[in-house]
């Protein structure tokens, strides 16, 4: 039997415990990286191992055209949208366009000048309007081959005006009389709406506090014959692919 004095206590040998760092993982690869700054610019992602033949096209906040708004504005700047619609047009793998709208209106000559866009596609085009497509905001809604609004959703239909700017030579009494005139016909030839009864919702007094137009929800949107249906998601979607079928087996 071994003295005590022999005995020997072995203990284990313990590393030293580093606290972890918190904060924002980074990315591990060129792809993630990549996928991140898509997020942070443009408030979007695309979904992993998912491809579709329908693109979206999402108008929220107020459109933006030639003057830059201030910051704090939820905004669509529409020279981010040409891009999207000429890729769309271009791209042999996109079939249809989705345009999602929930916008206050904004630039008259952007927003009809994104309608134009949109009308002169080849591919089939559906819109749908949530929350509001107010403004020029309609005639985005109607250049689609076919429209749909949420039962809840409203649009507001009014006279073009420069807000907050005073009017001081007749010539640009002259423009915007053109240019309302050009927005009118546009809204009246892609819907079942007639030119006096479109001008009659946009002249309308005591329907909006001191202002004079229209405010359209849901189904009075379609009873007027601005908007084709009342309808969400789901049916907008069905309605993109049906025309997509359609369109492919004219082609067949």
């Amino acid at each position: 039997m071994s003295n005590l004095s022999d005995f020997r206590v072995r203990t284990p040998f313990h590393l030293p415990i580093t606290p972890r760092k918190r904060g924002k993982p980074k990315p591990t690869t060129q792809k993630d990286a990549a996928a991140l700054d898509t997020l942070k610019q443009l408030g979007q992602t695309q979904l992993p191992k998912y491809e579709s033949n329908i693109h979206c096209i999402t108008i929220i906040g107020q459109i933006e055209g030639h003057m830059v708004l201030p910051a704090q504005n939820k905004t669509t700047k529409y020279e981010h949208l040409i891009p999207q619609l000429v890729a769309a047009e271009q791209n042999p793998k996109v079939q249809g366009i989705l345009v999602v709208l929930n916008t206050v209106g904004g630039d008259v000559e952007a927003g009809l000048a994104l309608a134009e866009m949109i009308d002169s596609m080849h591919k089939p085009t559906v819109s749908l309007v949530l929350g509001g497509g107010h403004s020029i905001g309609v005639p985005i809604a109607v250049a689609t081959d076919y429209s749909f609004i949420a039962e809840t959703a409203t649009m507001t239909i009014h006279p073009i005006r420069l807000t907050g700017l005073v009017i001081g030579v007749p010539q640009t009494y002259e423009y915007l009389d053109k240019m309302q005139d050009r927005v009118i016909k546009f809204v009246v030839k892609h819907s079942k709406i007639e030119e006096q009864a479109f001008r009659e919702l946009m002249f309308s007094l005591g329907k909006l506090a001191r202002d004079i137009g229209t405010v359209l929800v849901g189904e009075d949107a379609v009873e007027k014959g601005l908007i084709d249906e009342v309808g969400g998601l789901g049916k907008a979607l069905s309605k993109l692919n049906e025309l997509i079928h359609m369109k492919s087996s004219d082609h067949n």
